[in-house]
């Protein structure tokens, strides 16, 4: 497979049984990647997408050979409109009693504006795991205020693939699936152009997306301290493109935990100058 050549009205496998059923917008300058992982007969959908998004989704899903029946989960990293806004159309397509939603009790309050008829489970209850039938374990672990209080992140332990909501997150100015970062860019300065490539950096739309979303330093460390713990093979943002490769990951952590102001600092920078 051609990384940097794929349909993006198809579907993409980025790993085993998990696949991203995103839309690509060159317009949009903010890709969101709904992740679908199938294992068996069971399938969770992570991050769904907004009202806009459903048929796009829904019909990637579909096309992956899963009814939608079978998607007995639904996992929101936090409650944006952007991951949570075609609930009520996903609810009806599943038409399912035994279909729950799982997220941090802080965003289930606001789960509930989009749909109160699905169960809501909080993922301290479920000791932030949830499991397959056939053992494969997802792996829930919060990173509160990156970039709401109830934000936490999801670790598929059987493909190393770091489920990473908004951090890693980025403005897409030059959007591709599979990151173009590369080994050359971890001692780089981050340009608005890449003297290599020609086009955006992609290292630069990510800090600028995090020093605006994010509320603060400290809660962006926190985060990427708890992503070092972790052995990854694939990093699956919400927004922006997989970081695929350690050259990357490295990368881009390295910037992100030497960014300076974000959020409220950031904020104040700005009204100075």
């Amino acid at each position: 497979m051609n990384k940097q050549d794929l349909n993006y009205k198809e579907y993409v496998e980025i790993a085993e049984g998990i696949y991203w059923v995103g839309f690509f917008d060159e317009s949009a300058g903010l890709h969101c990647n709904p992740y679908l992982i199938v294992d068996g007969d069971e399938a969770v959908l992570i991050d769904s997408g907004s009202r806009d998004d459903f048929s796009t989704v829904m019909l990637k899903v579909m096309r992956t050979g899963i009814s939608p029946g079978k998607i007995s989960r639904l996992i929101y990293q936090h409650y944006d409109p952007d991951l949570c806004g075609n609930i009520p159309h996903i609810e009806m397509l599943i038409n399912s009693e035994d279909l729950k939603i799982i997220s941090h009790h802080e965003n289930n309050i606001f789960i509930n504006y989009y749909s109160m008829s699905t169960p809501k489970q909080c993922i301290e209850e479920l000791g932030f795991h949830f499991e397959f039938a056939s053992g494969r374990r997802l792996e829930f672990i919060r990173t509160p205020y990156s970039h709401s209080p109830g934000s936490f992140i999801t670790y598929d332990g059987m493909t190393k693939t770091l489920f990473s909501s908004d951090i890693f997150g980025s403005y897409d100015y030059n959007w591709d699936l599979y990151t173009r970062i590369s080994t050359e860019c971890r001692d780089c300065t981050p340009f608005k152009i890449c003297p290599i490539t020609r086009k955006a950096c992609q290292i630069k739309g990510i800090l600028d997306f995090h020093q605006r979303i994010m509320p603060s330093k400290k809660a962006l460390q926190y985060a990427l301290e708890r992503i070092e713990e972790l052995d990854i093979s694939l990093i699956a943002p919400q927004h922006g493109s997989i970081l695929d490769t350690p050259a990357a990951q490295e990368a881009v952590i390295r910037q992100l935990k030497e960014l300076t102001n974000v959020g409220i600092d950031y904020f104040l920078e700005e009204k100075e100058n």
